[in-house]
C-alpha cells in the first residue's frame, strides 16, 4: 500500500510503458475511488492470461479492460472507444473517498488517454489473443468500435436475436383484408367504442400494433394508460384466438415484487371494469390477474445465477407481458428470452424515459430511442389505418424506418393529470432536459399539487425542517382524517396508535386494520437519490425517526418498534417475500405455548397479493432496510399520493434528469420537492444518463 502511495510523489513518466507501471497507476485510482477492486483485478488478469500464452502484457489491452469492467459498473453493456477517447474527462467521474490520498498530484485518466489513439487502441486490441470478435472465445469482446466482456456480449447478442426472430408479422395479419385482420378490426371496435371522435387514439393503435407480431413494446409516461391497453390488447388477442376454437396461456411478470403487485392491483381493475363477456362473448377468465416476479416465474435457483426455465425447459406459456421494463436489465432479460417458447409472444410495457436497471444495461430505452418520431414505414400505417380506422400524423411516417420501429407503440396522451397540473408541467419540462425559469418559478408558488421547500443553510436545522415535512406532508393543510390532501407519515402512526382493538377483538379486525395501515403508508414516500450521507437514505431514516420519536408517534428510533416501516432488500422464497415488499411492524395479538389467551406482539404486517395481508415475526426477517426514506431507484414501479423527493446539496454523478423525472411521476396526486441548495435542481436536469449498448444494431443485423 504505502509502497504504491509513494508513486503519488514521483509519476512515472510513461505510464503505458509496461504492465507494471500500468497496474501501480490503477492502483492509485483504486486507493481514490475511482476504480473499484474489481476493475483493477481484470487488468491484471488480462496480464496474467497473457503471460501465460508467452506474450508480453499490453498495457493499453490492460487500461481498456479495467475502463470496461468499470463502465459495466456504471450499468454499460459496453465502452464506445470514440466515445471515451472524446470525452475522457468523464471516463471516471466517481468522487474520491474521504480520507483518501490527496488526488491533486494524480495522474488523472484524461491525461493517460491523452496519450493514445482510437487507431493505436482498435490495433492493440484487434492484435491481442485475449480480444476477439466473438467469434472465438476470449474474456473481451471487440465489434466495431465497442468493446464487451464476453458475457455481456452474449447476453446482447441473444436477446437481439430472440427479438429480431420475432418482429416480422404474423402471416395471417400480414394483409388488412385478411379474416382475422377483420377480426381483429371488429375486437378493437368493440373495445373502444369511443375512439371515433376525430382524435387519435393510441391506446387503440398500440393494441393493433403489438397484435400483428409476436414482439412489441408499448410505451408511455405515468397516466397514459398502459395497463388499460395491454389488458384491451390481451383481450383482442384472447377473442382471435376463441375464433380458431384456442385459447392463449398469458403470464404477466414485473421485476420487482412491489412493481408486481401494483400491477396486480392495477390489472384487476382494468379486467374487471371491461367487462369483456358482455364486450367481446368471451370469459373474463381466460385474462389473468395474477402477476408474479420474473425471478419465480423463470424458477430462481437461491445462490446460482441459474433458472429452473431456460432452453431446454421453455416457460409453458403462449405470451408473456412484462410490466416496468426499464427496471429489466440486459442478464435478466437474456434469461427471459431463453426460457421463451419460439412461438411465444412478447410484450414489455414501461416508461421509457424513467431511470434504466441497477444492472448494466438499458433494454427499453434502447428499444425505444425511435418512439417520438415513430418512423412507420406506409405499409405499417395502411394496415394500422385499416384496422383501426384511425388517421396516422404524416410526421410518424418513415418508409426508411427499421423491423423494430413497427413494433414500438408511443402512448401520448396522459389521463391522470388536468391541464394545469404542475407535477404534469415540471415532468414534461424535465424530460426535455431544458430547464424553463418560469416553470420553476410557479413550482415555487402556484401549484396546488405541487410544494418546494427550499431548507435553511445549517444542517440540524434543515433535518428538522425536512422532517416537520414528512411527519404532516403539508403542515397548513393536514388532515389526519381527510383522504384529499396531502399527507405524512402522522398519517399511518396516528391510525396505528389510535386503531382502539384489543387482544380479544377478532382475526379479522386485525387483519383489516394491517391492510388499512399498509394502505395509509403507502399515501406518502420520501426519496431520495443517494444511499449516503446526510440527506441519502441512511441519514434520511435516521434523522426522520428521530424526529417521530421526539413528537411520541413512535416509541424509539432504531431496532424494532410498532409503527418501523421496512423494504425487503432480497427475495426470500422461504417466506415468500421479493426485493421491493414493504412491511410495518405493529403489535397483534399472539399466543404462545400453551396460552388461551393473546397478547399483543410485535409482527410485520406485508399485503399477501390476494387482497389481504400476513403476519411475519421480525426475527425471521433477514435483508431489510427501514423504509421512511428509499432511494428513486428502489421506487420505481411504485405510486404514491403524496411523493416527497429530496436533493442533496452538491451535484454528483448519480443525480441526471431520468432520476428527476422518475421521483416526480412516482406521484399521483401530490409533489414536493425538497432542496438543500436549489442550483442542484437545474444541474441535474442538465446531467443525462447515455448507456452505451449496442442492442439496436445487433437486432438489424441481417
Amino acid at each position: 500500500m504505502s509502497e504504491q502511495l509513494d508513486l503519488l510523489d514521483s509519476r512515472p513518466v510513461d505510464e503505458l510503458a509496461d504492465a507494471h507501471t500500468l497496474l501501480a497507476v490503477l492502483q492509485q485510482w483504486q486507493q481514490v475511488g475511482w476504480l473499484r477492486p474489481l476493475d483493477v483485478g481484470f487488468a491484471r488478469l488480462i496480464a496474467e492470461l497473457a503471460q501465460e500464452q508467452g506474450l508480453a502484457a499490453e498495457p493499453v489491452v490492460m487500461l481498456l479492460a479495467a475502463l470496461v469492467s468499470h463502465q459495466v459498473g456504471r450499468g454499460h453493456v459496453c465502452m464506445d472507444l470514440a466515445e471515451l477517447l472524446q470525452h475522457s474527462q468523464a471516463a471516471l467521474d466517481l468522487p474520491p473517498q474521504e480520507g483518501a490520498a490527496e488526488v491533486e498530484s494524480l495522474l488523472c485518466p484524461a491525461e493517460l488517454l491523452a496519450k493514445v489513439s482510437l487507431s493505436h487502441c482498435l490495433e492493440a486490441l484487434q492484435a491481442s489473443p485475449l480480444v476477439s470478435d466473438g467469434s472465438a472465445v476470449a474474456p473481451l469482446v471487440l465489434q466495431q468500435r465497442r468493446l464487451y466482456l464476453r458475457r455481456l456480449w452474449r447476453y446482447e447478442q441473444h436477446i437481439a436475436r430472440a427479438i429480431r426472430l420475432r418482429l416480422a408479422p404474423r402471416p395471417e395479419l400480414e394483409s388488412a383484408t385478411s379474416p382475422q385482420s377483420q377480426a381483429l378490426a371488429e375486437a378493437l371496435a368493440q373495445l373502444f367504442p369511443d375512439s371515433q371522435d376525430g382524435a387519435t387514439d393510441y391506446q387503440k393503435l398500440a393494441c393493433a400494433l403489438a397484435a400483428r407480431s409476436r414482439f412489441a413494446v408499448i410505451t408511455g409516461g405515468p397516466g397514459t394508460g398502459k395497463t388499460t391497453t395491454v389488458v384491451k390488447l390481451l383481450a383482442a388477442l384472447q377473442k382471435l384466438a376463441a375464433g380458431q376454437q384456442q385459447s392463449y396461456r398469458i403470464r404477466l411478470a414485473a421485476p420487482t415484487g412491489k412493481a408486481a403487485a401494483r400491477l396486480n392491483e392495477s390489472i384487476a381493475g382494468a379486467v374487471s371494469g371491461l367487462q369483456v363477456k358482455e364486450t367481446l362473448g368471451i370469459d373474463a377468465d381466460v385474462i389473468p390477474t395474477q402477476v408474479t416476479t420474473l425471478h419465480r416465474l423463470l424458477g430462481s435457483r437461491p445462490d446460482t445465477r441459474q433458472f429452473r426455465h431456460h432452453q431446454d425447459n421453455p416457460l409453458p406459456l403462449d405470451i408473456l407481458v412484462i410490466d416496468e421494463a426499464s427496471m429489466v436489465d440486459v442478464d435478466l432479460m437474456a434469461a427471459v428470452m431463453a426460457a421463451l417458447p419460439p412461438h411465444a409472444q412478447l410484450i414489455l410495457l414501461g416508461d421509457k424515459d424513467q431511470l434504466a436497471s441497477v444492472d448494466a444495461g438499458a433494454v427499453l430505452g434502447e428499444l425505444c430511442q425511435r418512439a417520438v418520431g415513430a418512423h412507420y414505414r406506409s405499409d405499417t400505417v395502411d394496415w394500422l389505418q385499416a384496422v383501426t380506422a384511425q388517421s396516422i400524423d404524416q410526421t410518424l411516417v418513415d418508409d426508411q424506418g427499421t423491423a423494430l420501429d413497427q413494433a414500438v407503440a408511443m402512448l401520448r396522451v396522459s389521463y391522470r393529470f388536468r391541464s394545469d397540473s404542475g407535477i404534469r408541467e415540471l415532468a414534461q419540462m424535465v424530460n426535455a432536459g431544458e430547464v424553463d425559469d418560469a416553470i420553476l418559478q410557479r413550482c415555487r408558488q402556484g401549484y396546488a399539487d405541487v410544494t418546494w421547500l427550499t431548507l435553511v443553510p445549517e444542517l440540524e436545522a434543515a433535518q428538522h425542517q425536512l422532517a416537520q415535512h414528512a411527519l404532516v406532508g403539508s403542515p397548513e393543510r393536514f388532515d389526519a382524517t381527510a383522504t384529499n390532501t396531502p399527507v405524512g407519515y402522522q398519517y399511518y402512526l396516528t391510525l396505528l396508535q389510535q386503531h382502539g382493538l384489543s387482544a380479544n377483538d377478532s382475526t379479522t379486525a386485525w387483519k383489516a386494520l394491517g391492510l388499512d395501515v399498509l394502505n395509509a403508508f403507502a399515501r406518502f414516500q420520501v426519496l431520495c437519490a443517494l444511499r449516503q450521507g446526510p440527506w441519502g437514505v441512511e441519514g434520511l431514516n435516521q434523522t426522520i425517526a428521530e424526529q417521530l420519536q421526539r413528537r411520541g408517534l413512535i416509541e424509539r428510533s432504531d431496532g424494532w418498534y410498532s409503527g418501523r416501516p421496512v423494504l425487503i432488500t432480497a427475495n426470500d422464497y422461504n417466506l415468500g417475500l421479493m426485493n421491493g415488499d414493504v412491511g410495518i411492524a405493529m403489535r397483534v395479538p399472539v399466543k404462545s405455548g400453551g396460552d388461551t389467551q393473546a397478547s399483543l406482539a410485535l409482527r410485520v404486517v406485508f399485503a399477501d397479493g390476494q387482497g389481504g395481508v400476513r403476519w411475519i415475526s421480525p426475527s425471521r426477517l433477514q435483508q431489510l432496510e427501514t423504509v421512511f426514506a428509499m432511494t428513486v431507484h428502489k421506487s420505481q414501479g411504485s405510486e404514491f399520493d403524496h411523493t416527497c423527493l429530496v436533493l442533496p446539496d452538491r451535484i454528483s454523478p448519480v443525480l441526471s434528469k431520468e432520476l428527476i423525472y422518475t421521483g416526480i411521476t412516482r406521484a399521483k396526486h401530490w409533489f414536493s420537492l425538497v432542496t438543500a441548495n436549489d442550483a442542484v435542481v437545474k444541474q441535474a436536469i442538465a446531467q443525462r444518463v447515455q448507456r452505451a449498448s449496442g442492442l439496436r444494431d445487433a437486432i438489424q443485423q441481417s
